[in-house]
């Protein structure tokens, strides 16, 4: 199966489980500011606009960001596109084209993972640790996960025989030195557990009221993240914060339509998808304190932390235009990546302790790159 299928596959697979809850144009959008990029998206030359540098925006008036070009230094991953690699710098994880298995290969020692009965759902790599999912084709078995301590190269499972198993399928986040993953509580309920990798020691966290659930977990330094959604009909989606047991919606996000959702040093950004019927088109926004900027169009499930930005994925808004990886952080919206000439399709982008990797699927040729970032 191609990246492009496994990644409309998924998003085909949640919309199903979500249901949707309209299709309203996204509350928050810009109503008095001017933006200097046109309604294509078509970046300007000039510098971006730093969002410290305005005055408060409240979230129904978000100063809109002009993004401005500031490509990163890409180099080419070694090996086919068809494979998915996320490099560190030093090591490797690969998965095969099958998607049936993947193999990590470094400085110190090379191992490998996987059979035909499965799939491998997930695949995480920072500069300690990394983490590979593996799924029963059938979706009758738990999830598997092994992990690999990258200093010492010693490996160990989480399963559904751990302390707090794992569930069939369900979000997976690897940030921290710890490790998110779904689980069923005692109620039969959906609940989050959190893994420390260091001393493999589970905690169970907040659990959804019976019948609902969640999905998009996120980590970063100043927080936990995910998108929950209720039973009723349609669904009712809420990007939130979660830490322990608790639960606190993002400020600013409209009702019922968020979607990602990753916490900042100040504040958060998140996306909004306003119609059900194209899933994959969202729009972005962020908050900064009491300020809110709207960082223009995207793509859904791309929303990516890494060293210390936020990036995500905008497709050619126009015929002819490229497909960007858009990179916000306290200085403002840049792009920092192009995709080669001709239709193109950007992958999720996917993050290596301090370097991003991209996969970009292209008329004029696929292309797998990686830029480090510090």
């Amino acid at each position: 199966m191609t990246i492009r299928a496994r990644y409309a596959g998924a998003l085909a697979a949640l919309v199903v489980l979500l249901a949707g809850c309209g299709d309203g144009d996204p509350a928050g959008r810009p109503t008095a500011s001017q933006s200097a990029t046109d309604p294509a998206g078509t970046p300007s030359t000039t510098a971006p606009t730093s969002p410290s540098a305005e005055t408060p925006h409240p979230a129904d008036d978000p100063l809109v960001l002009d993004p401005a070009p500031r490509i990163l230094d890409w180099q080419p991953i070694d090996g086919p596109v068809s494979n998915t690699v996320t490099t560190n710098g030093e090591w490797t994880l690969t998965v095969n084209q099958a998607g049936d298995r993947a193999d990590l290969e470094g400085p110190t020692s090379a191992s490998g993972s996987g059979s035909s009965g499965e799939r491998v759902s997930d695949a995480f790599l920072d500069d300690d640790w990394a983490v590979v999912v593996h799924q029963d084709r059938q979706e009758q078995d738990p999830s598997r996960a092994v992990v690999t301590n990258l200093a010492t190269g010693k490996e160990f499972t989480i399963d559904g025989g751990s302390d707090i198993p794992t569930t069939t399928g369900g979000t997976w986040a690897l940030g921290g030195g710890h490790l998110l993953h779904a689980t069923i509580g005692a109620d039969g309920s959906y609940c989050l557990a959190s893994v420390d990798l260091t001393t493999r020691t589970s905690s169970l966290g907040w659990c959804a009221e019976k019948r609902h659930g969640f999905n998009g977990a996120h980590i970063t330094p100043f927080g936990d993240s995910l998108m929950s959604f209720d039973d009723s009909q349609p669904s009712c989606r809420t990007v939130a914060a979660v830490s322990g047991t608790q639960l606190e919606p993002l400020p600013g996000v409209t009702d019922c339509k968020g979607w990602d959702g990753v916490i900042t040093e100040d504040g958060a950004v998140w996306s909004v998808v306003a119609k059900d019927s194209r899933v994959e088109a969202a729009h972005f926004y962020a908050r900064s304190g009491d300020s809110y900027v709207d960082l223009g169009p995207g793509t859904s499930g791309t929303l990516t932390w890494c060293h210390g930005t936020t990036y995500f994925v905008r497709d050619p808004q126009r015929d002819g235009e490229p497909a960007r990886l858009m990179a916000y952080d306290a200085e403002g919206l840049t792009i920092a990546y192009e995709s080669p000439a001709g239709q193109a399709f950007l992958t999720e982008p996917r993050c290596g302790g301090d370097t991003m990797n991209v996969t970009a699927l292209a008329e004029s040729g696929d292309e797998q790159v990686s830029a480090a970032l510090g």
